[in-house]
């Protein structure tokens, strides 16, 4: 159904669409998806995150959660404002290295997203 995950429920984690049950996508290829995606780029204002949708070659729904340098700066913002110690991250290495004009720009923009 659109805009409902429909994944399964992982043994142990036991929620639908946890980490568990999805599967990591590196930032470069979400970049190169997104437009393309039957949605478009689609804001979470709860998650403060963006997301999207496709569906794959069988017809199978998929939605797509990610952040971009809005998110990551949400997110830096709110540890500076708070008086935190310091943000993580799942792993930088998901970005595109690949040297391409548009990927530098994209990474560039993510890494500058940490500082508020």
């Amino acid at each position: 159904q659109d805009h409902v995950c429909s994944l399964s429920k992982v043994p142990f984690r036991g929620a639908p669409c946890s980490d568990a049950a999805g599967r990591q996508v590196p930032y470069g290829a979400i970049m190169k998806q997104v437009n393309s995606s039957l949605s478009g780029v689609l804001w979470d204002e709860v998650q403060k995150s963006p997301f999207y949708e496709y569906k794959d070659s069988l017809s199978r729904f998929h939605q797509v959660w990610y952040d971009d340098p809005r998110s990551i700066s949400l997110k830096a913002a709110y540890v500076k404002n708070r008086g935190l110690r310091g943000t993580g991250m799942w792993n930088g290495n998901s970005l595109d290295y690949s040297g391409e004009a548009v990927a530098e720009k994209q990474t560039e923009a993510m890494w500058q997203a940490l500082i508020p």
